[in-house]
């Protein structure tokens, strides 16, 4: 688990200074430019920068995604920069990774930023998910291997698809709602481990059910650090004060707002139930804590006559009369069994047994 990576420049750096993340280094940089409409479709892999603009809307009949992942140089996001007018603020953002989801509004395009919460081995992480949003085209820039578009790369080769029939919003509707509806098979399988953790705490609550617990925990800490923001960005991109967003794919992104509630919903019920489960633990583990000290203190009872007795007679005195008597010693073992007797006889009906 990852709880924090964002990388800040040193206090004093110039805004819209582009440094190179060192998030998403191992995977190479790559892009595909995607052209199409209700008729055709092309996708070009590889593409530069100045081969590409946004132009008036009397002027396309497509729309373009530029599909971008791995690590990005500071040349190549100057060069989109320039090619797309982007701002310098939301370049730098781009590149540095860690960024709390977030809708800043344009004069010429939107920029959000979306996390993206991932499986890596026992451990989840979150990547940040870039997009910039014109009339007629969308920019995404992915930190890993961008595989949670492939659904939606798949939809725009199906020509009798509603995807290919739309305009950018219903492309970025797409996007978003692909990387939202990804926390849902994570949360699934934490909540299967929420419910492990209950049935083990219940039936021996040891350490290492603890350790699990605390593990659980910090996941959903991060989730909700990383998943809670994407319910302002949908709030603010349904208000659209700037009427960027068409009337006909409001439902859609509302629908998308839901998902994003219902996430934080089950990321607040798991963090409950675990609350309650440490408290079940905690309260487990005192009464196995008082069940061993009722023990030896019974136990401890049980022999002080004993040690009483034992110490008496253990004295050497040469006048003590019971020495002489020859059924001494049974007779003392048969007190001190019947002090034993009745002490168990005495815990038992006071339920202390």
């Amino acid at each position: 688990m990852k709880p924090f990576n964002k990388f800040y420049h040193l206090p004093g750096t110039a805004p819209g200074t582009l440094v190179e993340s060192e998030e998403g280094a191992d995977i190479q940089a790559h892009s595909t430019l995607w052209t199409y409409n209700g008729a055709i479709i092309s996708y070009v892999p590889n593409t530069e920068a100045d081969v590409i603009s946004f132009k008036p809307a009397d002027e396309v009949d497509h729309i373009t995604w530029l599909d971008t992942i791995g690590n990005q140089s500071t040349s190549r996001m100057q060069q989109l920069g320039e090619s797309f007018g982007l701002h310098k603020l939301a370049l730098e953002d781009v590149l540095n990774a860690g960024q709390r989801p977030k809708l800043d509004v344009h004069e010429k395009h939107l920029f959000i930023v979306l996390n993206l919460p991932k499986m890596v081995g026992d451990d989840i992480e979150l990547e940040q998910i870039s997009l910039f949003v014109g009339k007629h085209g969308v920019l995404s820039f992915c930190q890993g291997d961008g595989a949670i578009f492939d659904p939606v790369r798949k939809r725009l080769k199906d020509p009798v698809g509603r995807l290919r029939k739309q305009d950018a919003n219903y492309l970025l509707y797409a996007l978003m709602d692909s990387v939202i509806d990804a926390a849902f098979p994570i949360l699934e399988e934490l909540g299967e481990a929420v419910e492990d953790l209950e049935a083990r705490i219940l039936e021996v609550p040891d350490k290492e059910v603890l350790t699990e617990l605390h593990r659980v925990r910090r996941d959903l800490l991060l989730l909700r650090r990383g998943l809670w923001p994407h319910r302002e960005v949908l709030s603010h991109l349904l208000r659209d004060d700037e009427g960027k967003l068409d009337q006909e794919h409001r439902p859609y992104f509302s629908d998308c707002y839901d998902h994003a509630i219902q996430i934080i919903d089950l990321i607040e019920t798991y963090r409950e139930m675990l609350g309650g489960l440490l408290d079940v633990y905690l309260s487990s583990a005192s009464n196995r804590m008082n069940d061993v000290m009722r023990l030896l203190t019974i136990i401890s009872t049980i022999f002080i006559p004993l040690t009483f007795l034992a110490g008496v007679y253990g004295m050497n005195f040469a006048n003590m009369p019971e020495l002489q008597w020859p059924y001494a010693y049974p007779v003392l073992w048969g007190v001190m069994i019947g002090i034993v007797a009745v002490m168990v006889w005495l815990f038992r009906r006071k339920n202390w047994l």
